[in-house]
């Protein structure tokens, strides 16, 4: 299916991580041009030039959402690029890995400030260019925490629902602008950070060292879902595609989560 993004300007925050880079080689795929977003530039440099190496416009641009100045830095960077930017999707995200009283206030501070107050700062950069075309398209990666939390990374599955809030008003605010605002939600995706993460717990728990049985006791201890997998970063970059292209339009301040059916909430 041709998505119609063709020649369409992408930046994607938190590039430098697997569900980022994955989100970019598929707008590559689709014939888009790509803003690459780490928090240093360097980052993503290296990244840039492995995706150009298969065809495609990638740029890369540097900065630490958590400041107001640089929020403005980075919007400015990605403007000089290409000169538009048509949509943004909201990747960037810190965790911890604590419980609910393992976090101090100023961790959960800090937590909110990148992952909440960092998308709103580069929303309020980009959203007027964006009124000025008529078009555009806002994606935030929340997670099936924001509706589900577990007892562990609790502070972080807040600011998440947060995100997801922030979105429904923003959505609801940009009326008749022709621009959307979605969030998706993903559930546990097999990425190399979190089967990093799983394999350290295998050990604790004695799962074993094969990442499929460990995989079997994460779907049956930690988070069963009724398809019986773990999500792939490709699902989550395809879902991502689709809701930034023009045949997504009628999509609007939707949570679309992305979990095999984890989530046992009805909307």
């Amino acid at each position: 299916m041709d998505l119609l993004l063709h020649d369409r300007c992408v930046l994607i925050t938190g590039a430098a991580g697997d569900i980022g880079q994955g989100i970019a080689r598929t707008f590559l795929r689709e014939g888009a041009i790509v803003i690459l977003h780490g928090l240093e530039k360097s980052q993503v440099d290296p990244i840039a030039d492995q995706l150009r190496s298969g065809g495609g416009q990638v740029y890369t641009v540097g900065g630490d959402l958590s400041s107001d100045e640089n929020a403005r830095k980075i919007a400015d960077d990605a403007y000089e690029c290409m000169g538009r930017i048509e949509i943004l999707v909201n990747n960037a995200a810190i965790f911890t890995h604590g419980s609910w009283f393992d976090d101090s206030p100023a961790e959960m501070l800090k937590l909110y400030d990148v992952n909440v107050v960092g998308a709103a700062r580069l929303i309020q950069q980009i959203v007027p260019q964006m009124r000025e075309r008529h078009w555009g398209r806002i994606i935030q990666l929340a997670s099936g925490d924001a509706t589900e939390p577990l007892a562990f990374m609790s502070s972080y599955a807040a600011t998440k629902a947060a995100l997801v809030n922030l979105t429904v008003g923003m959505a609801k605010t940009l009326v008749n602008t022709g621009i959307t605002v979605n969030t998706i939600s993903p559930g546990i995706i097999a990425t190399d950070g979190v089967k990093a993460f799983y394999r350290g717990l295998a050990g604790r728990f004695g799962w074993g060292s094969d990442w499929g049985a460990i995989e079997q006791h994460i779907l049956t201890e930690v988070l069963p879902n009724p398809t019986g997998t773990l999500g792939t970063v490709q699902e989550v970059a395809d879902l991502v595609a689709f809701v930034a292209s023009p045949l997504a339009g009628y999509i609007n301040a939707a949570n679309l989560r992305i979990d095999g059916g984890s989530s046992h909430a009805v909307n």
